[in-house]
């Protein structure tokens, strides 16, 4: 087990890089605490991938260092910081048994004959392939195999920490759900530090207990999936956490309201004087979840409300989903009961405790 420290990290696979745009990763400064269970989310190019690498030492960064436990391990190769890691495709011995590859990492490193029956067999019992042990690794499935790469990390008791590369992207979906399940199991059992990169929010919240989120090059926030979804740091984890993601209408700020057009969305006491601080020009973010959508003025109760207009309604069978068009915008509401959603015309709510207001596209606190 390891705590991870990236210091200043930069990257560019350019040889002369210029300016922010010729890096892949533009400025990572960050801790990955021992025994931690991470999840590094983010779209297909944001630098996922290179950070990992960076991580394990298959790539070496243009600039910063990497420390294991508080020593700087920036030019020691993979074998030497005991990293596993698990990628896409998993990676075995076709011919082998399960069980001589599970053996494999062990009998490499020179590990008594006991101890390396007693290891592949606990490893073995924890990932449900004991009944596999004597076949060979060729006649497996996707997810027998993935375990099988999983287990030749696990089955070696000095491992620092297990990077996984969006390891169930060429699993059946059914089958997803029982190998994150695994391991959630296997991270309470050994306690080890785990880094899952993905670009499915889902797996990254039943996955991890702190998600990292990545865009651009750059960590835009870390924290719990509650935490990701109720104060999204920035613009993109608005977008990008949650179904549908969080809407966004251009503002300024007068008072305790935001101005967007003609209309005035109350804001909660003080909050509009810190952000009127700061400049004219911002984003409103509000969840689907808590924008409310009413077919007359009346059902607003004493909440202010302003009028829109319904466009359509997607049934997706446990909620529905609402477009409204409000001031030139496109909007999402989630209805969850089964009130009436109106056709044309209706009246929606901002509950002042659920606006966030966002200038240089980053959360006014």
């Amino acid at each position: 087990m390891a705590r991870i420290d990236l210091h200043e990290i930069r990257h560019s696979y350019k040889p002369n890089p210029k300016c922010d745009d010729d890096f892949a990763l533009k400025r990572v400064h960050t801790t990955w605490e021992d025994g931690g269970a991470y999840a590094l989310l983010g779209p297909s190019g944001c630098g996922k991938t290179t950070m990992l690498n960076i991580i394990s030492g298959l790539l070496k960064p243009s600039h910063g260092s990497i420390l294991y436990d508080g020593k700087d391990v920036s030019s020691l190769q993979p074998e030497q910081r005991n990293i596993a890691q698990v990628f896409q495709f998993p990676v075995l011995y076709d011919t082998m048994t399960v069980y001589d590859n599970l053996a494999f990492p062990l009998r490499n490193r020179g590990v008594g004959k006991t101890e390396v029956d007693a290891r592949v067999r606990h490893i073995a019992q924890t990932l449900e392939l004991s009944a596999d042990l004597g076949k060979r690794a060729a006649g497996l499935s996707a997810d027998a195999k993935q375990k099988i790469s999983l287990g030749r990390g696990l089955v070696r008791s000095d491992v620092a920490a297990i990077l996984f590369d969006e390891p169930l992207t060429v699993i059946d979906p059914h089958l997803k759900w029982d190998l994150r399940r695994k391991l959630k199991e296997i991270h309470k059992e050994f306690n080890l530090t785990m880094i899952y990169v993905t670009h499915d929010q889902v797996e990254a919240m039943t996955f991890a207990d702190r998600i990292v989120v990545m865009y651009e090059g750059e960590i835009v926030q870390t924290g719990t999936p509650e935490e990701l979804f109720e104060r999204p740091e920035h613009v993109f984890v608005g977008y990008f956490i949650g179904s549908p993601g969080m809407n966004f209408l251009p503002c300024t700020v007068s008072g305790d309201n935001a101005v967007a057009g003609e209309a005035a969305i109350a804001l909660a006491p003080g909050y509009g004087a810190r952000a009127a601080a700061l400049g004219r020009e911002f984003k409103l973010g509000i969840r689907p979840m808590y924008l409310g959508v009413h077919a007359t003025r009346g059902e607003c109760g004493e909440n202010p409300c302003l009028q829109g207009r319904v466009t359509g309604v997607e049934d997706q069978g446990f909620c529905r989903i609402v477009t409204v068009q409000f001031g030139g915008h496109e909007m999402k509401a989630r209805v969850n009961d089964e009130r009436t959603v109106p056709d044309g015309a209706c009246w929606m709510t901002f509950p002042a405790d659920k606006v966030r207001l966002y200038y240089n596209e980053r959360l006014v606190g």
